[in-house]
């Protein structure tokens, strides 16, 4: 093994526990004795320079991979290097809301934490290795009980840590399940060596098993139904920073590391030595022995969308609305997934099965495109959610009211938001779902992936409904209190940045678009 390569590959992920350690230095030894908001600051700060220095590294670096021998332990490039560099950011973005919170005392602590579990986020989208993506997982999953807890005064947020970690356990059993029978099936821990293997053998009974022990262990990670108990209680008990690390980093780790494993049947697909004829079915006979993961996605797709969109009709609390509304989210991002790899059928040509091929890169920039406009709006709901909370002690419905006479830049940030995560154009939520429906209709044929995708559009026009009932508030309703709302103006200069990103990308689509398109140069 060659450490020197291990350290340039890790090396964002060591940037950021380099800054963690800074930080419990500076705020429990030199700022022992200054004021919180001092402390906070400094902390979010220091965290802030350690995301930027990550990214720096990954761009200085060229985000390299690593292997020992034929084995990758860490992927490279595409969409794993744009997945980690918007990790980074909306790590980044989480902080900045830390300055104006007051739920603890122990703000160094919070950061490193932070900074810990956005390292297991980094881990988990490069993962191409089972041992690695369980300490990825655990890695950033430990982090997240913690930081749920983190409110110490909150009977609510010590209930919901409990609940989240119980549940995490497991899906942690379950995972390492699966995983051990991938293992006894292919005799590696390789994804791509278990995909060969699985490949040359085909289908068996143990594979529909270890598929389906492994998406209750990932679906719990995304929050998906059946596995989304813990979701409502923890977005409503944790902290609002804590809360919008958990719905948008976990979630951009989770859905790239499905990515992953759909990603690896294309390792030896393109290999164009193979005769057309050989390389049409190795194609086909992969897309067999992985149809089971797809069904089983599917399937967990829609009963997330049903469940996530008619759950949220009927909740008073704006945060037990967002959750319901992360479901139902998990629920389109998983269309795109279980179309990924593209399925091309046993009577298509070589020159349609090379289509297939490119149509996978496609699938994946939608599924990330959807992922990181989702992570960045929720980050700046649950920043208003904060602002409102501390303002009015609430959470629900009726904390809103009058929002727009209270504080008329916080009811457009809430605008902006609410109506992206709709899905109204021209914000950028409408483009992230029309391209993730565009590319599951394009690489699927028959019925039911259709049939999925007009459901879809169906719960999104119902996800209007509810999303209005807090603009309701915020907008026609009379105040019950018409005291102004102030906002720290680094916490309101962080929600207008993400409002104002949310309207450029809604209006030109093509950038983020190509921002996620470039990471594929960077080698």
């Amino acid at each position: 093994m060659n450490y020197a390569d291990l350290f340039r590959a890790t090396l964002p992920e060591t940037a950021l526990e380099v800054a963690a350690l800074l930080v419990l230095v500076v705020d429990l030894g030199l700022l022992r004795k200054a004021s919180l908001k001092v402390r906070a600051a400094v902390a979010a700060l220091l965290g802030v320079a350690g995301c930027t220095a990550a990214v720096w590294a990954m761009w200085a670096t060229g985000a390299p991979g690593f292997a020992v021998g034929d084995s990758a332990l860490l992927g490279e490039g595409g969409f794993i290097a744009a997945a980690q560099a918007g990790i980074l950011v909306l790590t980044a973005l989480t902080l900045l809301l830390l300055i104006d919170s007051d739920f603890t005392q122990n703000v160094g602590e919070f950061v490193a934490v932070v900074l810990m579990a956005a390292t297991g986020g980094l881990l988990i989208a490069a993962a191409q290795d089972l041992l690695v993506i369980f300490i990825g997982l655990e890695l950033l999953s430990l982090g997240l009980y913690i930081l749920t807890a983190f409110a110490k005064a909150s009977a609510r947020s010590a209930e919901s840590a409990m609940k989240y970690y119980l549940f995490g356990g497991m899906s942690a059993a379950f995972l390492l399940f699966g995983f051990s029978y991938f293992y006894g099936l292919s005799g590696t821990t390789s994804l791509a060596g278990i995909q060969q293997a699985i490949t040359n053998s085909g289908s068996s009974p143990l594979l529909y098993v270890a598929w389906i022990l492994v998406v209750a262990g990932l679906g719990f990670k995304v929050a998906a139904v059946p596995f989304h108990l813990w979701a409502p209680d923890t977005y409503e008990g944790a902290p609002a920073p804590a809360a919008a690390f958990i719905a948008s980093v976990s979630k951009v780790a989770s859905f790239t590391l499905l990515l992953t494993i759909g990603a690896n049947w294309l390792t030896f697909h393109q290999d164009f030595a193979l005769s057309p004829r050989a390389l049409t079915q190795v194609v086909h006979q992969t897309e067999a022995a992985w149809s089971p993961l797809a069904s089983i996605l599917l399937l967990v797709a829609a009963a997330s969308m049903v469940v996530g969109n008619l759950a949220a009709l009927a909740q008073v609390s704006v945060r037990r609305l967002l959750a319901y509304s992360a479901i139902a989210h998990a629920g389109y991002i998983l269309l795109g997934v279980a179309t990924f790899p593209h399925s091309t059928g046993a009577e298509q040509s070589f020159e349609s099965v090379m289509q297939s091929i490119t149509q996978t890169d496609i699938t994946a920039n939608a599924v990330l495109y959807y992922v990181l406009s989702y992570g960045l709006t929720t980050i700046g709901a649950f920043g208003v959610v904060g602002v409102v909370e501390r303002a009015t002690g609430s959470d629900k419905l009726d904390a809103f009211l009058g929002l727009h006479k209270r504080n008329p830049l916080l009811a457009a940030v809430v605008l902006i938001l609410f109506l992206s995560l709709a899905g109204i154009p021209p914000l950028v939520g409408f483009w992230a779902k029309f391209n993730l429906f565009a590319a599951v209709l394009s690489n699927s044929a028959g019925p039911v992936p259709f049939a999925l995708v007009a459901l879809a559009v169906a719960l999104s026009a119902v996800s209007l409904y509810y999303y209005l009932q807090v603009l309701k508030r915020a907008y026609v309703m009379k105040p019950v209190d018409e005291a102004p709302i102030r906002v720290h103006p680094v916490t309101l200069l962080v929600l207008l940045v993400i409002a104002a990103a949310v309207v450029v990308l809604g209006c030109f689509p093509a950038l983020l678009q190509n921002w996620i398109s470039g990471f594929y140069l960077i080698n």
